[in-house]
């Protein structure tokens, strides 16, 4: 069951390639995320848990989509930029 999360407790954006993403703000206080953050700087494998406890399912999902090529392929390097534009951009936001 997805459980509804008020809108003033939610992050939303868009990267500078126009992905529009939307996530709970309790996603970045979760400790797991950290885990799979020190996880992904030693193994690239880790990225999809990363990318998963970030966003979540769906929005996971929809950024494949926006970074997939025209052959299909999800490009990892683009895939990794866009999500650490979303950290950026909170960073920023935190600090502004």
């Amino acid at each position: 069951m997805v459980q509804k999360v008020e809108p003033e407790k939610m992050i939303k954006g868009k990267t500078s390639t126009d992905f529009e993403y939307e996530f709970p703000k309790e996603n970045l206080d979760n400790y797991e995320l950290v885990e799979a953050l020190a996880d992904a700087e030693e193994n690239a494998l880790a990225l999809p848990r990363v990318v998963n406890l970030l966003l979540g399912k769906e929005y996971a999902d929809k950024l494949k989509d926006h970074v997939r090529t025209d052959t299909g392929v999800v490009p990892s390097e683009k895939l990794f930029n866009e999500v650490m534009e979303i950290f950026q951009s909170q960073k920023e936001a935190k600090n502004s």
